[in-house]
């Protein structure tokens, strides 16, 4: 059991730590406040524990249907674009607070884990596997590696937001700026590159 559950932590940090969408929108929201981080991954627990007692129960095929993924990578795209207006609109606050009166950072993490295709692919394949290999060990099994899975998610978000937001506060509004906009920027690059793949999920 120790040894299983020592390889979903090395498993869940590979994808964790892959930079992405919610990497982006942690930096930028974290520059304001160090706490984004911790409720961004409550946000992303909000659909992802729900979808491993889906997987539990057979589901995964239906995430790995073409059509689905369509349509979350349209979604998603969205999104992505919603939050990096967002960013990019509080560069022009002289307080860099604009993020703090915009969505919340838990409706951030359920939005752009709902609108991330890869997320549920990486779960009807890797994430599949994991989920079946815990149900040998019974419930407590299960219960175990999906603990293990999400801690290893709050504790990279949570630390991602910290880093973030004692470098503005170390560097100043001028770092602030610098990070709204790169991470802003990311997500526009993030939401085109899901259009581009939806576009050829289409004319495949």
């Amino acid at each position: 059991m120790l040894t299983f559950l020592s390889e979903v932590v090395l498993i869940s940090l590979s994808g964790v730590m892959a930079p992405g969408p919610i990497t982006a929108a942690i930096l930028g929201k974290g520059s304001t406040t160090p706490y984004a981080g911790a409720l961004i991954a409550i946000g992303h627990g909000f659909v992802e524990v729900p979808l491993m007692i889906a997987i539990l129960f057979g589901m995964q095929s239906l995430m790995a249907l073409p059509y689905v993924q369509l349509v979350v990578s349209v979604l998603g795209a969205f999104f992505l674009m919603v939050m990096a207006v967002g960013m990019l609109r509080a560069l022009r606050d002289p307080e860099v607070g604009a993020l703090r009166r915009g969505e919340s950072s838990l409706a951030t993490g359920v939005l752009l884990t709902l609108g991330n295709p890869y997320f549920f692919v990486w779960w009807a394949t890797v994430g599949a596997a994991l989920v079946l290999r815990s149900a040998a060990f019974g419930i407590w099994g299960f219960v175990a590696m999906a603990t293990a899975h999400w801690m290893c998610d709050f504790v990279w978000d949570y630390f991602l937001s910290v880093m973030s937001f004692k470098g503005g506060q170390f560097f100043g509004k001028r770092f602030q700026k610098v990070v709204l906009l790169v991470c802003g920027s990311l997500l526009v690059v993030f939401a085109i590159k899901l259009l581009v793949d939806a576009a050829g999920q289409v004319l495949a």
